[in-house]
């Protein structure tokens, strides 16, 4: 493994001979401070120089994607040599994931590193999505969705994914915890999560969902 960059976390297990790395890069591609502002940079994955030589990698986007506003970590996004205020936000996804995917096909050989692509992790801000027109959070809900389909439906950017994916020429492993998210809107800290402000209906308690999340990997792996 290469050394990790500044905004990354690592620590070694040495007992295991494990390194594990953290590298915190929320679209994939690139965000460039150039004089305008910040540049989210569709077609570029410069920063994918820290995945080198790793054994195992998995990648997760999408929940950035959608940020608007002060939670918006770029003011400008790049396509090619069109610069845009901004841009529908699936199609901006689509065009980044396969920025990354062109990567992984150029980078890696599938022999040394295995690589997994964690699912959309999905949200619970719309009652109507789970069959409830009269709520309009996660707030007070204790039970999950009943039986194993969820009203609302797969998510657009699912598609895209599963998409962008069965086009690759390498292996990458889907991680697919979609469904299985949808069905928990119990499972969110809703208004208990501390710094963060409003309903917290898109991030997950701890312990609790993602030790799921963590069960399915650990099976991929062995």
């Amino acid at each position: 493994m290469s050394s990790a960059p500044a905004n990354a976390m690592r620590c070694c297990l040495q007992d295991y001979g494990v390194s594990v790395m953290l590298y915190h890069t929320t679209y994939l591609v690139d965000i460039v401070s150039e004089p305008i502002g910040r540049v989210l940079k569709l077609d570029s994955i410069q920063a994918g120089s820290a995945w080198l030589g790793v054994d195992v990698l998995v990648f997760n986007t999408w929940h950035w994607w959608t940020h608007k506003g002060s939670s918006q970590p770029w003011d400008y996004v790049q396509d090619g040599d069109q610069v845009y205020r901004d841009m529908d936000r699936l199609v901006a996804f689509n065009k980044g994931l396969t920025t990354w995917a062109k990567w992984v096909d150029s980078n890696i050989d599938p022999a040394a590193t295995k690589v997994f692509f964690q699912g959309i992790s999905p949200t619970h801000y719309q009652g109507a999505d789970w069959g409830d027109q009269s709520t309009k959070s996660c707030n007070k809900q204790t039970q999950p969705v009943a039986g194993s389909t969820y009203p609302g439906g797969p998510l657009p950017a699912q598609g895209i994914v599963n998409s962008v994916l069965g086009a690759m020429s390498k292996p990458v492993y889907l991680l697919d915890i979609t469904l299985l998210s949808q069905l928990r809107k119990d499972a969110h800290p809703s208004a208990y999560s501390g710094d963060h402000s409003g309903m917290d209906c898109s991030h997950w308690c701890l312990a609790g969902l993602p030790d799921t999340w963590n069960q399915i990997l650990y099976a991929a792996l062995l």
